[in-house]
């Protein structure tokens, strides 16, 4: 999908209605939503500076500084409140990689700091500065509640942390944001507006448009009939349960993780893509499709197809709101073909299908309608369709240039996606020409993790060998 340029990024008081589903279905703490970020540093940081900086951004993001508030009282989702009790030291701890310093072991330390929930008393982030990585590098190990942002919108927000030159002059320190900490009427009160501006903004939309869904419907009334009938059957298709996942090998499920890195060169992966008249994303998911075909085929299973949750960005315009902007669609890839190429086409005529099913419009209204659902029904909802995926995909365009941070240079950028009930979430982000991949598996789902390592690079060699 084409994004246009960003110029300002806006900051809503109040969750969407999907940011708000997001945040609910967290009562199942296997679904928790957690975006884990480790940037490598080729050197280390002034601690001191380290912290001036991240009291800068906490002021010029002021998401960071907001906690969440709901109204127990009120079908409104929650608010972003600006914490009174902020405490900048709360979010910002420091460490050693433990051992030898190795890659392994930075991503051993990180396993658990991404598997913890966060306060939800407190704003949703938290950052760990690691010293001692081999070669003296450091290495920040950042986590955001997947409420705040997604992957594109992650990258965005942390440009505000990095420099686009190494000698960048120090940027001015912005105003703290206000405090305003409602009383419960007021609360009531401003949740009460919330619901009433939108339904006003509705039937404004609905008038504007001179009634034209209903004057389609008196026009053409079959035609209206056939698009109703598409829509629901989209609807049916996005929100279908499914009670297992179509792995035969990865069905075990369980609180643990596992983080592995794996980097692909950009021009070849971009190369491989054109090569089927397809693009970088064609790359990513059909390698990833070859290497977990031939990890199930060692453990005597084949298999026509796995079943893949994807965000699709729909970010346009040149005002973003902060928060996410995405589908989470869900959808069947072939892994059954050897020829890379004929695979490639296959999965990407799947991706686009997903990509334009009729009802990825009614995300938020869709999300509007199961907020008003109990807790306990919404949870059990969405434990039926997101643990009955094999594994999710994400992948997130980031920065061609280099970055630095406080003058040193970030080596890497790696992701980390959630979980979320899946088996393994596998997401790129690209940095300069390197592809940085993070691989997050269950342990129970994938005991043998380094085989499953070994078996996804090989599918990435198979892809890029069409170059």
């Amino acid at each position: 999908m084409t994004e246009q340029p960003v110029d300002e990024v806006r900051f809503e008081h109040r969750m969407s209605d999907a940011d708000a589903l997001m945040w609910t279905i967290e009562k199942d703490p296997m679904l928790r939503s957690t975006i884990t970020m480790v940037v490598v540093l080729d050197g280390t940081v002034d601690p001191v500076a380290y912290r001036t900086t991240f009291e800068r951004t906490s002021r010029a993001v002021p998401r960071l500084r907001q906690r969440v508030r709901s109204n127990p009282l009120s079908l409104a989702p929650p608010r972003w409140e600006v914490d009174p009790n902020f405490d900048l030291g709360y979010h910002l701890r420091f460490a050693r990689v433990p051992g030898a310093g190795t890659m392994a072991d930075l991503l051993a330390m990180a396993e658990p700091l991404a598997m913890q929930g966060f306060d939800r008393a407190r704003p949703l982030w938290e950052c760990t500065l690691a010293d001692g990585l081999e070669g003296g590098r450091s290495a920040m190990v950042m986590k955001v509640h997947h409420a705040i942002t997604d992957g594109v919108g992650g990258v965005r927000l942390m440009l505000e942390l990095f420099d686009l030159e190494p000698d960048a002059p120090e940027r001015p320190m912005p105003p703290a944001p206000p405090v305003h900490v409602m009383g419960q009427a007021e609360r009531f009160v401003d949740a009460f507006q919330h619901t009433t501006r939108r339904q006003l903004g509705m039937a404004r939309r609905f008038l504007a448009d001179g009634g034209a869904g209903l004057g389609d419907a008196v026009g053409d009334p079959m035609g209206t009939l056939g698009s109703a009938t598409e829509l629901a059957a989209s609807v049916a298709r996005i929100m279908r349960p499914v009670s297992h996942p179509l792995s035969p090998v990865m069905t075990g499920r369980s609180l643990s993780n596992h983080f592995e890195v794996m980097t692909l060169p950009l021009d070849m992966a971009k190369k491989a893509g054109k090569s089927i008249g397809g693009t970088l994303n064609d790359t990513f998911v059909s390698g990833l499709a070859l290497g977990m075909a031939r990890y199930h085929r060692e453990h005597g299973v084949d298999l026509p197809a796995l079943r893949m949750g994807m965000p699709i960005n729909v970010r346009t315009g040149s005002v973003e709101v902060a928060g996410n902007a995405f589908v989470p669609a869900r959808f069947e890839i072939p892994v059954d073909d050897d020829d890379p190429q004929d695979l490639m086409r296959a999965i990407r005529a799947r991706m686009i299908a997903a990509r334009d099913e009729p009802a990825n419009q009614l995300v938020e209204p869709l999300s509007n309608i199961l907020n008003r659902l109990p807790t306990s029904v919404i949870t059990q909802i969405f434990g039926t369709m997101m643990k009955g995926l094999d594994f999710q995909a994400s992948n997130v365009p980031g920065c061609p240039v280099p970055v630095y941070l406080l003058g040193v240079p970030v080596e890497a950028l790696v992701p980390f996606g959630p979980l979320a009930g899946a088996a393994a979430n596998i997401t790129l982000l690209s940095y300069q020409n390197d592809l940085n991949i993070g691989v997050n598996v269950d342990p129970a789902a994938v005991p043998d993790t380094e085989r499953f390592g070994a078996c996804v690079r090989q599918g990435y060699d198979e892809i890029l060998g069409l170059v």
